[in-house]
């Protein structure tokens, strides 16, 4: 790693640290600029879950019956959307696909605890 070079930005950041710019990483020269523009998407895909799981806690409140929770269809549809989004953008559908699967897998698990603590 650069010297002094630990938590480079590589963007400037806007309000309450989400960025305003996007980031262009083929113009990075640094190792540490790599770092840190993967440290702050890991940031900002962890604040967008967080989003996702009050979803599920929503949903869990909303359906009227634990066996709704499980949707295949919707799961099917979710990861085909999730994987055309990802090869619309250049990046790899089958990596993308794989990621979802374990998301909704852990969305559902999350959405049944929720379920059966304000229900059970």
């Amino acid at each position: 790693m650069e010297k002094g070079a630990d938590h480079v930005n590589p963007r400037q950041g806007g309000a309450m640290g989400l960025v305003s710019q996007p980031m262009n990483p083929e113009s990075y020269t640094t190792m540490a600029q790599v770092r840190a523009g993967v440290d702050e998407i890991d940031r900002q895909i962890v604040a967008l879950l967080a989003d996702r799981f009050a979803h599920m806690r929503a949903a869990a409140r909303i359906k009227p019956e634990r066996a709704h929770v499980r949707d295949e269809e919707r799961k099917a549809l979710v990861i085909a959307n999730a994987r055309a989004e990802a090869e619309k953008l250049g990046a790899p559908g089958d990596a993308i696909a794989m990621l979802w699967d374990q998301l909704v897998e852990a969305s559902i698990a999350y959405e049944m605890e929720e379920f059966d603590r304000l229900k059970g």
